[in-house]
């Protein structure tokens, strides 16, 4: 597992350009699940062991489209298991999701990405990126050739997300960025991307299916698919002072493993993926410059004034309560009650048995 780390960089004033090197001094990521219902548990399970290889825990945007934890046919509540005999719960006290069932949906994917989001929305819930920013997308779930479901009543298009990702670098959300997706004909979502400093992967080519692994009888679902559990796998003997470049990365889950074929693709990186460790997305970075030369404020703090400090908050209903209390249902919206049809019909049938006899039933059928 990785932990938390920092770089201490000691240098002198001359090797002060040399500093940021690696251009970025942060890391984000962005984990998602699109599916709902108990048969996509091992999505769930993908997303959430994901964050255990991941360091920058409060850089984490966590969105969870279903609640496996709390599922009534899960047999251990406030759990989710994503090894075989339930060895590993990766649901443990640390896990905090951002977004989850039906806050997961396309729009606030997007405006994630982008930071368009309300003013109200918390910290917790925002992408705080900068210019200076790694950050890691992680997407799985049920897509096919060129788009990914949100929980099977709406889709992604692989150009709403490469002009997603255009928004994010003209707006300097980004220094570098790791796409990662695992679904069925996952290569065909980023066909479209255009963005510089930005590199994909994905578990299978357009036209293959992304298998699942792992069956459990005791769940009665699988617990992983194939292509993140040989990633997972593999990023657990990852250390902090590993040197370990993307191209060793894109050797994990050959086909005689996934049963499909993982792609990726680097031409709109910048840099060569042989030179750029597995840490610089996965991994928290921190440089830090010790200097004995003392710092001087040239323009003092200026106080908060007690007027400042009183905010007025105003309160408004969505909609009042006096429209709630008179409002009247549409025509368009009545059903017949339950029973109505079946009632009207047998109050037809006691009428024709009196006045005909059931010798005359024939002639209504």
């Amino acid at each position: 597992m990785l932990g938390c780390f920092f770089i201490l960089y000691l240098s002198e004033r001359k090797n002060v350009g040399n500093f940021f090197s690696s251009q970025h001094t942060n890391n984000w990521a962005v984990l998602v699940c699109t599916s709902r219902f108990w048969f996509n548990y091992r999505h769930v399970a993908n997303t959430l062991f994901l964050t255990e290889c991941i360091c920058c825990c409060s850089h984490i945007v966590l969105m969870l489209a279903d609640d496996m934890a709390c599922n009534h046919r899960n047999p251990k509540p406030a759990t989710v298991f994503s090894h075989k005999n339930m060895e590993l719960n990766v649901y443990g006290d640390d896990v905090e999701v951002d977004y989850r069932g039906y806050e997961v949906t396309v729009e606030n994917f997007l405006r994630v990405l982008t930071g368009r989001l309300p003013p109200s929305t918390p910290r917790s819930k925002r992408l705080l990126s900068d210019d200076r920013s790694n950050i890691l997308i992680y997407l799985t779930g049920h897509g096919g050739n060129g788009f990914l479901k949100f929980q099977d009543s709406e889709e992604i298009s692989n150009v709403e997300l490469a002009d997603a990702f255009e928004q994010m670098w003209q707006k300097r959300r980004y220094n570098e960025l790791l796409f990662i997706i695992d679904t069925c004909q996952g290569a065909s979502m980023y066909e479209r991307f255009y963005s510089p400093n930005l590199m994909a992967l994905a578990s299978s080519q357009v036209g293959e299916d992304s298998l699942s692994h792992q069956p459990d009888l005791a769940i009665g679902v699988h617990l992983m698919d194939r292509y993140t559990f040989y990633l997972l796998e593999f990023l657990e003997d990852i250390h902090p002072a590993s040197k370990t470049n993307m191209n060793d990365l894109f050797k994990v889950c050959p086909k005689s493993q996934c049963v499909s074929t993982p792609g990726h693709r680097t031409d709109l990186f910048l840099r060569d993926p042989g030179s750029v460790l597995i840490t610089d997305f996965f991994g928290s970075v921190r440089k830090v410059e010790i200097t004995t030369d003392a710092i001087n404020l040239t323009e003092p703090i200026d106080a908060v004034s007690e007027e400042q400090e009183k905010v007025q908050y105003s309160y408004t209903d969505q909609l009042p309560v006096s429209e709630i209390i008179h409002q009247k249902p549409k025509q368009k919206d009545w059903h017949p009650p339950d029973g109505f049809i079946l009632g009207l019909w047998t109050l037809i049938l006691l009428v024709f048995f009196r006045a005909y006899g059931i010798k005359h039933l024939k002639h209504i059928f």
